[in-house]
């Protein structure tokens, strides 16, 4: 959804010049603002009068496309969006934001009530889409961090659409994609990487867009209304064990965790470099960072823990899906709850031998409605990505066995006296891929690197 009016910033002026940079921090100066009913003819009037607003909004345009990978977002009409009160707006009126001028922020022109001149020239509806301009001064040291982090760019997402593209390297290769495909991009891929006031003040464009709370500025996002509203199914869902045949993430039930007790702000604002794969983020949580002296705690953790990710035996089915069409039919293999253990496609990242793959979004003819019919290097990258699904619990359908049997009754691939395979479905072989895929993903199905005992053919 576009947003046709986004909330300008009022105060009276006068207090802003008592304002320095050096208040950023504050969070409540403890001053309510007195309940003056405002004159129209003002952007703080005109966005705290509801009556007004439904009178001067803009429809919303038609979209034909771009819903993006999470499908149609939900739908809040334009006025309220932009609509100025409840407690989140005294707030926001208690904060040091809600002291400086709209219009320091957002630009345009205060003290009229024609919607077009005060929307006029230079207006920025998103001020943190410009935060360069509008951010940087009072917050340099999140700015700095923040410009090239993966959350607000996607450079891993841009670097595989570069890649098969037959580019290379970002932000470079992106900046050389026609004009078309980065539009294609931003309606569809884009759609969940957010500047600041996506996470802080608005609702992510992925749950509707618009002010969250009466233009609050919150300094922890929530995490059900921002993060899992991007980060859903192989996310949130997982995490609150949403999926038919799952349960909640471990580190939810026994510990209640939050997205940050383990993604800590600093690895969420980045650390100013640009990474073309998000696990190459050095801030990233790791499990051992908790997890520690389990070695040779147990049988599987003594035989495997060098070799396979934590999630090769911890993970629960996983959701997937593949083969979409940008700005087209989506997603022809529609989402499915699936496991495959693989070899690792990033070993130069992960040092892990095998690990969880999920299918990826793309194939070569993803881009043919932006002016691609197929992806000149689509075979650069393998259509499997290594995975870190958020549906962790100590006792799954792999570490779990019956009585009597061996510890790997449940993983090893075992051939059956009638010469079929138990536990065969679990790994990824040549035969679990398309025609088109061939090419891009074998080297990491297990075909021929399995142990020779297993006698898998």
């Amino acid at each position: 959804m576009k947003m046709r009016f986004i909330i300008p910033l009022l105060c009276v002026s006068a207090l802003f010049a008592f304002i320095s940079c050096a208040d950023k921090d504050t969070e409540d100066l403890n001053e309510p603002s007195p309940t003056i009913e405002k004159s129209i003819a003002s952007c703080e009037g005109c966005h705290t009068n509801y009556t007004t607003l439904k009178k001067v909004y803009s429809p919303d345009p038609v979209e034909s496309e771009g819903a993006g990978c999470g499908g149609e977002t939900p739908h809040f009409e334009p006025y309220d969006r932009v609509y100025l009160g409840g407690d989140g707006y005294q707030t926001f009126k208690n904060n040091i934001h809600g002291k400086m001028p709209c219009v320091a922020c957002h630009n345009g022109v205060d003290g009229t009530s024609d919607k077009s001149k005060a929307h006029s020239g230079n207006f920025i509806k998103k001020p943190s889409s410009r935060s360069d301009a509008k951010c940087a001064s009072c917050h340099p040291d999140v700015y700095n961090r923040t410009k090239n982090s993966i959350h607000e760019q996607g450079w891993g997402q841009k670097s595989m659409v570069v890649l098969r593209s037959g580019l290379s390297n970002i932000p470079s290769g992106f900046d050389q994609l026609s004009s078309v495909m980065k539009e294609g991009y931003d309606k569809n891929c884009g759609k969940c990487h957010a500047s600041c006031g996506d996470c802080h003040v608005n609702r992510p464009k992925a749950g509707g867009g618009g002010l969250a709370n009466g233009h609050a500025f919150t300094k922890t996002p929530d995490m059900r209304n921002v993060c899992v509203t991007c980060h859903v199914s192989r996310g949130g869902h997982a995490y609150f064990g949403q999926a038919a045949g799952t349960v909640p993430d471990v580190h939810l039930t026994k510990k209640q965790f939050t997205c940050l007790n383990c993604h800590t702000q600093n690895e969420i604002h980045g650390d100013g470099n640009i990474y073309d794969q998000r696990y190459k983020m050095g801030m990233l949580p790791k499990c051992q960072n908790c997890h520690t002296g389990i070695e040779k705690s147990n049988n599987y953790h003594q035989a495997h823990l060098n070799s396979f990710s934590c999630n090769t035996c911890h993970s629960q089915d996983y959701n997937n899906c593949g083969s979409c069409h940008i700005g087209g039919e989506g997603a022809r293999i529609p989402s499915y709850q699936g496991f495959k253990i693989g070899m690792n496609p990033i070993p130069e990242t992960k040092t892990f031998k095998y690990a969880v793959l999920r299918q990826s979004l793309t194939a070569p003819d993803s881009w043919k409605n932006y002016g691609v019919a197929t992806l000149p290097k689509f075979d650069a990258k393998p259509t499997y990505k290594y995975s870190t699904p958020h549906n962790i619990i100590r006792w799954t359908s792999r570490t779990t066995v019956g009585t009597g049997k061996a510890c790997y009754d449940a993983c090893h691939v075992i051939k059956n006296t009638d010469g079929t395979y138990r536990n065969k479905q679990l790994y990824l072989f040549k035969s679990d891929l398309q025609s088109w895929e061939l090419s891009a993903t074998q080297s990491i199905t297990v075909d021929g690197k399995l142990p020779s005992k297993w006698d898998v053919k």
